[in-house]
């Protein structure tokens, strides 16, 4: 029977090891990112990247990322100014974070403000896909750490990767867009699904809550009913996730114009705009539309959309996570409400 005896002080070993924290941006929002490292002082890292005439993505880091924390800037979304479009920028994420973990880094921080295919997160009707657990399947298999996100479509989302997600929430920072906006508040819920977050947004602005009475009979597609709750007379806020075609929106708008609401106004976290968006945002009835800037806006939006920026509050969720601090205590220990 033999045994191990320790000396103490000389079971590890002490290098003087400093954490290296390095920030890159693929095409998809490369302004966001570069916000972000003003906000953390850090200059991008030097990476290449580039579509083949065959449209495969190609992608190099050209500097040494050996033994770095690899954060990099990249929500699933298109962005004409560079040429990609969203299965582009879900892609070129996947190489990226195949490239870092290759080159040695420490770990890999897939950023990624919105997440593709968010809404696809469950069967709606036989035989389709659940395309949301696929994207989280697709991340982990390239070898992501850990994944940064914000205003999930549905929080449960989370579930679907057995890497940390950090869930991040732009409605502080839109509620605070619209303080001393005026008394008489009503903070209107497109639909039922977004009533816990509506009545944090309207808890925050000591406003009341109201509900629209939402139908989809067809992807896409949104039809209105009626107002629950009293608008009339009243300054409402329609707060939701996300703005695509902006048909909803157009229609949830002229719903609370016409149950008599005295002005109106919308806020949302991502700009996705597709289709016909711009044209449904010029013929509503909004005052101001508020959103972030975890899209890039797409050109012709109408004057009426203000842009408010999540660098802020993404560069000191990177800071924390690179100095292993809570990232809950951001919004108080309260994200989890959202």
């Amino acid at each position: 029977m033999s045994s191990v005896v320790e000396t103490p002080g000389t079971h590890c070993m002490h290098l003087g090891y400093r954490k290296r924290l390095m920030l890159f941006s693929g095409r998809a929002n490369p302004a966001l990112a570069d916000a972000i490292g003003r906000e953390l002082g850090v200059g991008l890292g030097s990476v290449t990247l580039k579509t083949f005439s065959n449209d495969e993505v190609y992608c190099r880091f050209t500097e040494s990322i050996r033994g770095a924390d690899v954060f990099i800037v990249q929500p699933m979304c298109g962005n004409p100014a560079t040429g990609v479009n969203t299965n582009d920028a879900l892609l070129e994420l996947l190489v990226m974070i195949d490239a870092a973990v290759g080159a040695s880094a420490h770990r890999v921080i897939a950023v990624t403000p919105w997440y593709g295919y968010s809404r696809q997160d469950k069967k709606s009707e036989a035989r389709e896909p659940i395309s949301a657990r696929l994207v989280a399947r697709m991340l982990e298999s390239a070898g992501v750490d850990r994944v940064l996100t914000m205003d999930l479509h549905a929080g449960q989302l989370q579930g679907f990767f057995a890497r940390p997600v950090d869930h991040m929430t732009s409605l502080m920072m839109l509620a605070d867009h619209f303080a001393g906006l005026d008394d008489d508040l009503v903070v209107v819920a497109p639909d039922a699904g977004r009533v816990k977050l509506n009545k944090q947004f309207a808890t925050r602005m000591g406003a009341g809550l109201a509900i629209l009475d939402k139908e989809r009979p067809a992807q896409q597609v949104a039809e209105i009913g009626h107002v629950i709750g009293d608008v009339r007379g009243k300054t409402a806020i329609i707060v939701d996730d996300i703005i695509d075609t902006a048909g909803t929106l157009r229609a949830a708008g002229e719903a609370v114009v016409a149950a008599g609401a005295r002005r109106v106004f919308a806020a949302a976290t991502h700009a996705v705009l597709s289709g016909r968006a711009a044209e449904n945002l010029a013929a509503a009835p909004f005052e101001r539309i508020v959103v972030t800037d975890t899209i890039p806006l797409r050109p012709g939006v109408p004057d009426n959309v203000h842009v408010v920026s999540c660098a802020p509050l993404l560069a000191a969720t990177i800071r924390r996570i690179f100095t292993d601090e809570s990232v809950s205590e951001v919004f108080g220990g309260k994200n989890h409400l959202f």
